[in-house]
C-alpha cells in the first residue's frame, strides 16, 4: 500500500474495535448472561462501531447483519465517511459532555450538527419502534435518552439564539428547524409507542406503579392525542404542515420584536432634553453611546443614547422631565414591530388562524380547550377567577388615577388637565416618591447584585438546608457575564448546578427574564457511579450592566425579578424525583408552575431578608429600618392599577384564543380595545399595538395561558401565607414550614399533580383570600 493511502491512526483505532466487536459477538450468545450482558446490547451501540469506519473497509460487509433496520444502517453508513471527524470538530456531536460546550458552539456548527443528532435519533426511534414493549425497561427509558438528547442539544442552540443571536445563527435554525420539527412529530406520532403506552395503562401491574410513573403514561398517551397520533392520511399531512409553520412563524415573530427593539435608538447631545434622569441612567446611556461609536461619551457631559432595552425605556419613563421625550419612546415601545418589514400582524393573524384550524382537526372548539387539556385550570375556571380578580381590582385602580390627577394637579404641572399614558409611569414615581418618601433611584447603591444574590443564597439555606457556591471554571460558558454556581445539600454533596447571566445585552439577547432547563434529574441517563443525573438549569434575567468600576446596582424590581427567576431555578434543581420525564419543572402543568417563583417573591418584603441584602455598596451601610418600612407600606401602591394590567393581558389572550374568529371582520386590536374596556381606567392609544410583541403568547409557551401567572399567583400567596401563620419571626417555625415546602412544592416535580402538592403542603385546598389581603383589594368589610 503507497504511503499516502495508508488509513489513520484512527481508523486504525476504529477497525481493531470493530473487529474485536465481530469477534466477540459471534460467542457473545455461548457466554453466561452475567458476562454476555456487560457487552453494548442495543443494535444502536454495536451500530455506531461501524458508524468511523473508511467506505472501502471490508468489515462494512457486516452492516446488514446487524439487528438494525436497513433503514438504520443506511443512515449511519451513508454519513459513515465524515461521521468521526464531525464528531470531533462539532461541539453538538460531542458524545458525552458533563456540562455543554456552550463556548465552543458557533452557528457553522448548526446545519451540520443538528442534522447528524436527528439521523442518528430517527435510527434510534426505530429501533425503539420494532423492538418496544409495554414495560419500562423496554419503552420509557430508551425513549426518555431519544428525548433528552434531542432536548439538550437543541436547547443549546435554542438558547444561544437568546443570549447571543446573530445574523448567521438565525439562518442555520432557520434551516434545520424544519428537521427538528418533523423529527418531534414523528416521534409524538409514533403509534407503537402509543400503543404500548395505551397497553401499560390498562394491564393488570397498572395499579403497582408508583404515582409519578402513573402521572408519565397518562401523559405520553395525552400528548400523543395532542401531537396527532390518532389523525390518518390527509389530517396528518395537513396538521404536521400546521405545525411546521406555527414554528416558523413564532420563530419569526420573536425576531422582529428583537430586531424592533433594537431598531430604535435616540442620540441626545442636549442634556436639558434627559432632564430628570438619575446617573444611573446617565451612566448607561453615556455607555450605550461608546457602544455606538461615540468614544468619548461621558455620563456628565454625553452624547447619550436612549435605547427600547428594559433598563434605559423604563428610566426616561419614570424620571425623563421632557414630556416630549416619554412620549416619543412610548410611542416607539408601544408599537414596535407593527410596521414596515418588521410588522408582526399578519403573522400573529397566520398564527390565531392555524392555531384555530388545528384545535378542530383534533375535535376541539377552540385553542384554548387544546392548551387546558394539559393544565389544572378550564376555560371556565379561568373566565370565572378573572372576573373575579378583575372586580375586586376595578375600584382601587380607578381611585389610583383619581390620585395621580389630584397630585399633578397640586403639583402645579401643566399636564395635570389631561395626563395620558406617558404621563402615568412618571407622575406615579413623583407620586410614591411624595407619600412614602421614597426614591428608588437614591436606593440602588443598597442593592448591588453580589450582595443581592449573598441574601437570596442565604434565605434558600435557611429555608431549604442548601448551599449555593460559586464554581466559576467548572463548566464552559456563552459570555464572560456569565457565571456559574453549584448547589449542595446539607451533607455538602452537590445536587443541581446554574448558570446566571444577569444583564442587559441588547444586540444580541432578547428582553425579559427566564429560567430554563439545561439538564433534568434522570435516573436513566446517571453517570460517574451517581444514581441520578444531577440536574442543571440556566437563569437569565436584563438587569442594569455595571457603570465604569460601579458593580450592578440593581432596583427593588430587578431584585424581585431575580428572586423570581430562582424560584423556578429551585423547583428545577431541588427536585427528588429521579423519573427524567416528571422531574423538577417537567411535567408540571403550566398553570401551577410559577407557584414557586411568585412564592419567592414574597421574600424581597421580608424584613431579615431584605437588611440581609440592602448594604451600601461603599459604605457598607445596612438600609435604615425605617426605609425598609417605606418599602412595606408602599408594596401595595397602585396595586388595583398593576393588577388590571396582568388580567387585560391574560383576557386579550383567552379572547383571542376561545370567541374571536380570525376570519371575521374584527382585527386583533378591536379585540384588545374591547378588553381593554374593562380591564384599563384610561384607554389604550388608537395606535397601541402592544399585541405586536406579545411574546409570551406568540412567541412562548403561555398561549390561552397567560391566566397562569394569576392563577399560580393564588397558590403562590396561599403558601407564602403558611410562613405567615407559622409566625415571620419565628426562626424555628419558618425553617421547619421551608423544609415541608421544599419536600412538597419543590421536591415532588411533576409526579403528583398540583393540586395533590399543594394540599400536601397547605393541608387544605388553595384560597383567593390571601392573594386579595397581601395586594390589599379586599374589601374594607373584609
Amino acid at each position: 500500500m503507497a504511503h499516502g493511502a495508508r488509513p489513520r491512526r484512527r481508523q486504525h483505532i476504529q477497525v481493531l474495535l470493530a473487529a474485536a466487536m465481530l469477534l466477540l459477538s459471534s460467542f457473545t450468545a455461548r457466554l453466561p448472561l452475567a458476562v454476555s450482558a456487560r457487552l453494548p446490547h442495543s443494535a444502536t451501540a454495536r451500530l455506531l462501531l461501524f458508524s468511523g469506519l473508511p467506505p472501502s473497509s471490508p468489515l462494512r460487509a457486516f452492516c446488514p447483519r446487524a439487528r438494525p433496520s436497513p433503514a438504520t444502517c443506511a443512515a449511519f453508513s451513508s454519513s459513515s465517511s465524515t461521521m468521526a471527524a464531525a464528531a470531533d470538530d462539532n461541539p453538538l456531536l460531542a458524545a458525552d459532555f458533563d456540562f455543554p460546550p456552550f463556548d465552543r458552539v458557533e452557528p457553522s456548527h448548526v446545519r451540520p450538527g443538528i442534522r447528524h443528532l436527528l439521523t442518528r435519533l430517527e435510527a434510534e426511534l426505530e429501533d425503539l419502534e420494532k423492538d418496544v414493549q409495554p414495560s419500562w425497561g423496554k419503552l420509557v427509558e430508551p425513549l426518555e435518552r431519544i428525548t433528552d438528547r434531542l432536548e439538550v442539544i437543541w436547547g443549546m442552540v435554542d438558547h444561544l439564539k437568546a443570549v447571543k443571536d446573530s445574523a448567521d445563527l438565525r439562518a442555520a435554525v432557520e434551516e434545520v428547524q424544519p428537521g427538528k420539527v418533523k423529527f418531534q412529530l414523528r416521534l409524538g406520532q409514533s403509534k407503537p409507542i402509543y400503543e404500548a403506552f395505551k397497553a401499560i395503562r390498562n394491564s393488570s401491574d397498572w395499579d403497582t406503579l408508583s404515582d409519578a410513573r402513573k402521572r408519565i403514561v397518562e401523559a405520553q398517551i395525552k400528548e400523543a392525542v395532542l401531537s396527532g397520533v390518532a389523525l390518518e392520511d390527509e389530517h396528518r399531512e395537513k396538521f404536521n404542515q400546521i405545525e411546521q409553520e406555527l414554528e416558523k412563524l413564532s420563530q419569526k415573530f420573536s425576531e422582529n420584536v428583537l430586531d424592533a427593539t433594537k431598531k430604535f435608538e435616540k442620540l441626545i447631545t442636549d442634556k436639558k432634553e434627559i432632564d430628570g434622569l438619575p446617573a444611573t441612567a446617565l451612566g448607561l446611556a453615556a455607555q450605550t453611546a461608546v457602544s455606538k461609536g461615540h468614544e468619548n461619551a461621558t455620563a456628565e457631559n454625553g452624547p447619550w443614547v436612549i435605547t427600547l432595552d428594559a433598563p434605559s425605556y423604563i428610566a426616561v419613563m419614570q424620571h425623563a422631565r421632557n414630556r416630549d421625550l416619554r412620549e416619543e419612546v412610548y410611542r416607539a415601545y408601544l408599537t414596535r414591530a407593527s410596521s414596515g418589514e418588521l410588522d408582526n400582524t399578519n403573522i400573529i393573524s397566520q398564527i390565531l388562524k392555524l392555531r384555530l384550524e388545528k384545535a378542530k382537526i383534533l375535535g376541539y372548539k377552540n385553542y384554548a380547550e387544546v392548551s387546558m387539556a394539559q393544565k389544572m385550570a378550564t376555560v371556565e375556571r379561568v373566565q370565572e377567577l378573572l372576573e373575579k380578580l378583575r372586580a375586586a381590582s376595578w375600584d382601587h385602580a380607578v381611585k389610583d388615577m383619581e390620585d395621580l390627577k389630584i397630585f399633578a394637579k397640586d403639583s402645579g404641572s401643566p399636564e395635570a388637565t389631561d395626563l395620558t399614558h406617558w404621563d402615568l409611569t412618571f407622575w406615579s414615581e413623583r407620586l410614591r416618591e411624595s407619600k412614602y418618601d421614597i426614591n428608588e433611584e437614591a436606593l440602588r447603591p443598597y442593592f448591588a447584585l453580589p450582595k443581592v444574590m449573598d441574601g437570596l443564597f442565604t434565605l434558600a439555606n435557611k429555608l431549604f438546608g442548601v448551599t449555593v457556591e460559586p464554581a466559576d471554571g467548572l463548566a464552559p460558558v456563552w459570555h464572560s457575564d456569565v457565571k456559574f454556581y453549584c448547589v449542595k445539600d446539607s451533607s455538602n454533596s452537590p445536587v443541581a448546578y446554574f448558570y446566571f447571566d444577569p444583564y442587559s445585552r441588547p444586540s444580541e439577547k432578547r428582553g425579559g427574564a427566564w429560567m430554563n432547563v439545561v439538564f433534568s434529574r434522570s435516573r436513566v441517563l446517571a453517570r460517574n457511579g451517581l444514581p441520578a443525573r444531577l440536574p442543571v438549569a440556566h437563569m437569565v434575567c436584563n438587569q442594569t450592566p455595571p457603570v465604569g468600576e460601579k458593580p450592578s446596582l440593581m432596583t427593588f424590581r430587578e431584585v424581585e425579578t431575580v428572586f423570581h427567576e430562582f424560584g423556578h431555578a429551585l423547583q428545577h434543581m431541588l427536585t427528588k424525583q429521579d423519573e427524567g420525564f416528571v422531574a423538577g419543572i417537567r411535567g408540571v402543568e403550566w398553570d401551577a408552575v410559577e407557584l414557586p417563583s411568585q412564592f419567592m417573591e414574597n421574600w424581597c418584603y421580608h424584613k431579615d431578608t431584605l437588611l440581609s441584602i440592602a448594604k451600601h455598596y461603599e459604605t457598607g451601610e445596612t438600609l435604615p429600618e425605617e426605609i425598609y418600612a417605606k418599602l412595606v407600606a408602599a408594596k401595595n401602591f397602585r396595586a388595583g392599577t398593576f393588577s388590571l394590567r396582568q388580567i387585560r393581558f391574560a383576557s386579550v389572550d383567552m379572547e383571542l384564543h376561545t370567541t374571536y374568529d380570525p376570519y371575521g371582520s374584527l382585527s386583533i386590536y378591536d379585540v384588545d380595545r374591547r378588553v381593554a374596556e374593562q380591564t384599563q381606567v384610561l384607554a389604550p392609544l388608537p395606535e397601541d399595538r402592544f399585541l405586536c410583541s406579545f411574546s409570551h403568547i406568540f412567541a412562548g409557551g403561555y398561549a390561552a395561558g397567560y391566566y397562569s401567572y394569576k392563577w399560580a399567583e393564588v397558590l403562590s400567596a396561599d403558601a407564602f401565607s403558611a410562613f405567615e401563620d407559622a409566625g415571620l419571626d419565628n426562626d424555628k417555625a419558618i425553617e421547619e414550614t421551608g423544609r415541608r415546602f421544599r419536600d412538597t412544592v419543590l421536591a415532588l416535580g411533576g409526579g403528583k399533580s398540583p393540586l395533590e402538592v399543594f394540599v400536601s403542603f397547605r393541608g387544605r385546598e388553595p384560597s383567593p383570600e390571601p392573594l386579595l389581603r397581601h395586594n390589599g383589594l379586599l374589601p374594607v368589610a373584609a
